[in-house]
């Protein structure tokens, strides 16, 4: 069984839900507390034992690259300074030589494209997809549950999550089959459902351990919704010819790729900072009290 080693970071989105913040500054650049939103999503491809990141980047996206860069001037400041504590973790932050890859999505064509945009670099083997909005904290990473499912099985391996029944016309949702291993046989999946006809409540999460075949099935997939080459209408052809398994994850997902869930990425990870959580606290409270008043 061929080891997953690669990952791909589709990165080219415009971020409109958050202009003019995304004007000059990519959405995967937003801060949660102390660091962007793509440093979460590489950080836990890296605990999954993930060796080379591969960006599908777009205009203005060359921040993303300068970001896992080497900034000797700032090296140099923080080493004279005395401050060894910041200089070791960016260092512990920084890809190897050689660990990073960045190919351009040309066109806004959707997800699918964007990934068959990484087919090269990629090559013959499997991959992992990791959609950056999504910033996921649980004591295990969801991707280090997928890769150990797919070390089991040896098959596709697609993220889940439960939402209420009532919002699954929002998401992409799988129907479940035959439970094996730690997981299950995904039977079916459709993007974003009818109202009352979602085969389950199990959304895709954003994670996907996917094998080459795919990049074949994206090259000639039809355009789907919104005009765009869908990721799911090549996974539900790529069903039809392999096993595609779901891995239902236990941990906290926060969508960053929306106002609200980057609001919440903010207060629950800095919740979870002992050097914060009083301040936090404090100052939630205090303005709840305001809005309070203010209805009052």
């Amino acid at each position: 069984m061929r080891k997953v080693r690669k990952a791909v970071f589709p990165v080219a989105g415009l971020g409109t839900r958050f202009l003019p913040a995304t004007k000059a500054v990519p959405k995967e650049m937003l801060t949660v507390v102390d660091r962007p939103v793509i440093q979460y999503v590489v950080d836990e491809a890296r605990e999954a034992g993930i060796e080379h990141f591969i960006f599908v980047t777009g205009r203005n996206k060359a921040v993303i690259e300068d970001h896992f860069d080497i900034q000797f001037e700032l090296y140099d400041t923080l080493e004279q300074r005395g401050k060894k504590s910041q200089l070791d973790m960016l260092r512990a932050m920084q890809p190897v030589p050689g660990q990073t890859s960045f190919t351009r999505q040309q066109e806004p064509l959707g997800l699918g494209h964007a990934v068959w945009c990484a087919r090269d670099l990629v090559g013959n083997e499997p991959f992992a997809l990791l959609l950056p909005d999504m910033i996921m904290q649980s004591e295990e990473s969801c991707l280090k549950g997928m890769v150990d499912l797919y070390r089991r099985t040896g098959n596709n391996v697609i993220g889940v999550q439960e939402c209420d029944p009532e919002e699954a016309h929002k998401y992409g949702i799988v129907a479940k089959g035959a439970e094996l291993h730690t997981g299950f046989q995904i039977t079916g999946m459709v993007e974003k459902p009818a109202k009352g006809t979602a085969p389950s409540n199990l959304y895709i999460n954003g994670r996907y351990i996917l094998q080459p075949e795919v990049f074949g099935l994206l090259e000639n997939q039809e355009r789907g919704a919104g005009g765009e080459i869908q990721l799911t209408d090549a996974l539900q052809r790529l069903g039809k010819e392999q096993t595609l398994f779901g891995y239902h994850y236990q941990g906290d997902t926060f969508d960053c790729g929306s106002p609200e869930g980057f609001v919440e990425a903010n207060i629950a990870i800095a919740l979870q900072k002992p050097e914060l959580r009083s301040v936090v606290e404090s100052v939630i409270a205090r303005h709840l009290g305001k809005a309070s008043d203010a209805e009052a």
